[in-house]
């Protein structure tokens, strides 16, 4: 079956909710559900709750992104990440860990989870990306194609990619170490579901029980939608040109989060070759493979964020054997086929939901 005819046979039997930002403002929805809409990390949030007092918390969603963006965003020149990437050897951060210093939490997060996934994906997710990111054009520096690689130039900087050349010494003060000075962390695989993850909590820490928050189309939910029944959530058709709106499969998001990484929205056109934003921290080039997309199911939105990028650093039979391994996790994989068409690949417990 061909991709169009995958994506209509589903879309006709299995709804699906689109989530796009418009204006800033909450705007009231039936039975007290409110959304709040803005812009953060290069893309939309959205965030849908249900609170019978009415409360608005966009000022306080917006304060808190600020706040993520501030201590991870490689577009701030001041941020923690980005002085880290700058210093030479170290940064002193001049806290206490044993304490509980709540200072730069969101950077410590974001660390931890992606070291503990470095150790997971056996080096397949690995923050020290960050100088070959920016060689192929997709970092934060200029925004440019690589019309011809230069298999040297990317050796070189191989070097430099590793977490393990990175140490963290705990002080107090807590210090992160670098061994070599063009080390540089990157954590944009894992900011989107770590906001997500940031902004559900703020809102359970305000007893509010149903929600969705979505950032990017990386998505939390809890309880129930203004329908009364569960949240639901679309599998974007991975193909190039393909709209936002074509869906090659849903599901209700109950209790869980969800994250889809794939290649056919962020890459570069090289007289006729393509080349995507995943790029393999052992060979310092894109991946490349027939895993198209990868869907995970998770708790949380960073695990589902960290865990679907090194799928698709892995390739489909890599990566599955390795999710199948981790209790309380599901994974929908889109593979493309030899005769240019699509197939689904999918965990145990997503099997009820393609009877």
């Amino acid at each position: 079956m061909n991709p169009n005819k995958v994506c209509a046979w589903l879309a006709v039997s299995l709804a699906a909710v689109f989530l796009f930002a418009c204006k800033t403002e909450p705007k009231q929805q039936p039975d007290n559900y409110i959304v709040v809409e803005g812009n953060t990390m290069g893309t939309y949030y959205r965030v849908t709750y249900a609170d019978s007092a009415g409360r608005d918390f966009s000022a306080d969603i917006d304060a808190l992104l600020k706040q993520i963006n501030l201590e991870i965003s490689t577009y701030i020149d001041s941020s923690t990440i980005s002085r880290f990437n700058k210093a030479e050897y170290m940064i002193d951060l001049g806290i206490d860990l044993e304490a509980g210093s709540t200072d730069n939490r969101h950077f410590w997060t974001c660390w931890w989870k992606g070291l503990e996934m470095y150790q997971k994906s056996g080096g397949a997710f690995d923050p020290t990306i960050m100088p070959l990111v920016n060689y192929w054009g997709f970092g934060y520096t200029e925004k440019r194609a690589v019309t011809k690689a230069d298999t040297a130039a990317i050796d070189s900087l191989l070097q430099f990619v590793g977490l393990n050349k990175v140490v963290l010494e705990k002080g107090p003060p807590a210090i992160l170490r670098k061994s070599l000075p063009g080390v540089q962390l990157d954590f944009s695989a894992l900011g989107q579901g770590y906001g997500v993850d940031a902004i559900a909590e703020f809102l359970e820490g305000r007893e509010v029980k149903h929600y969705l928050v979505d950032i990017g189309g990386e998505q939390r939910a809890k309880g129930n939608s203004s329908r009364g029944d569960a949240w639901r959530i679309g599998i974007s058709v991975p193909q190039e040109g393909a709209d936002k709106q074509d869906i090659i499969t849903s599901f209700p998001l109950e209790n869980l989060s969800v994250n889809t990484s794939g290649n056919y929205r962020n890459y570069y056109d090289v007289e006729g070759v393509k080349y995507g934003h995943t790029i393999s921290p052992f060979t310092g080039f894109p991946q490349k493979s027939n895993l198209l997309s990868a869907t995970i199911f998770a708790k949380d939105c960073l695990t589902a964020d960290v865990w679907a990028t090194s799928c698709m650093v892995l390739g489909p039979e890599k990566a599955m054997q390795l999710v199948r391994q981790q209790p309380e996790m599901e994974a929908l994989f889109v593979l493309g086929t030899e005769d240019g068409g699509m197939k689904l690949e999918y965990t145990p417990g997503l099997k009820k939901f393609f009877k």
